[in-house]
């Protein structure tokens, strides 16, 4: 069962978290959720957020170190991606 909750970023951050997001085929939602997975789901527990695997990511963001870009698709390749998935 999905609950809401109510976070608050940084606008830059989240245009690049959505940014981000996207480039994976998933919401921005999903990414936190997919995030919040990683860092509480591990048999280990964390002293700091140096020890999560996924903190590199966390710090690029936040720091607006992290570039994301991605390819924009012309409408001829989107109609097409579009009828293929229709098959």
């Amino acid at each position: 069962m999905d609950t809401k909750i109510t976070l608050s970023f940084d606008q830059n951050v989240i245009e690049k978290a959505k940014d981000f997001a996207a480039s994976q085929g998933m919401s921005l939602s999903r990414l936190t959720e997919f995030l919040f997975e990683k860092i509480t789901s591990s048999p280990k527990s964390y002293a700091t957020l140096e020890d999560i695997p996924i903190a590199d990511f966390i710090y690029q963001v936040a720091e607006e170190q992290a570039v994301y870009k991605t390819k924009a698709k012309s409408s001829k390749s989107l109609k097409d991606e579009f009828y293929e998935s229709r098959k």
